[in-house]
């Protein structure tokens, strides 16, 4: 056995966690596309494609090592956004919750001396650098940008973020 069942299960749990954000995302780029913001709907349907994208990673791992999948279910996401700033901030809040659970994760399979997955998991150790700080930036620019929504968008799409011009 590759990966205790303690270890399965909370990995277990975060599959479900990224697929709850994926969803999040989905109904935050939703919103984006009514409001006729077509590069905060594109970054945020990205984004929302990276989060699932981040779940499949965990199925496979827990696949390859032979484990089962139980996908918990996911509950429904907030679907009504007052502001820009209100959406940059729900997901800046919710990357630095997911950071947190990946240290536990990273701690629990040290304490267990899983190695494979401890290997595994220093991908997503290193993505949530990189989600943090994209989205630590986007809030800043949201914030000095105020009602001036269009500079936001000139800035997605001139900002050569991964997300710029994806969709």
């Amino acid at each position: 056995m590759l990966i205790s069942q303690k270890l399965a299960a909370a990995i277990n749990e975060q599959i479900g966690r990224e697929f709850a954000a994926s969803m999040q995302y989905v109904a935050i780029a939703a919103h984006f596309g009514l409001q006729n913001l077509p590069e905060l709907a594109r970054y945020f349907f990205n984004q929302a494609d990276e989060e699932r994208a981040h779940a499949m990673k965990f199925v496979h791992h827990l696949v390859e090592a032979g484990e089962r999948v139980a996908v918990p279910a996911v509950s429904k996401p907030r679907d009504t956004i007052g502001s820009v700033e209100e959406a940059v901030k729900l997901s800046l809040d919710w990357e630095h919750e997911v950071t947190k659970q990946i240290y536990a994760l990273v701690a629990l399979a040290e304490q267990e001396g899983n190695y494979i997955t401890l290997h595994f998991l220093q991908w997503y150790v290193d993505e949530q650098l990189e989600e943090v700080s994209s989205m630590d930036q986007l809030l800043s620019v949201v914030r000095r940008a105020g009602d001036q929504l269009l500079f936001v968008e000139d800035y997605i799409a001139r900002s050569g973020h991964p997300e710029a011009g994806k969709g």
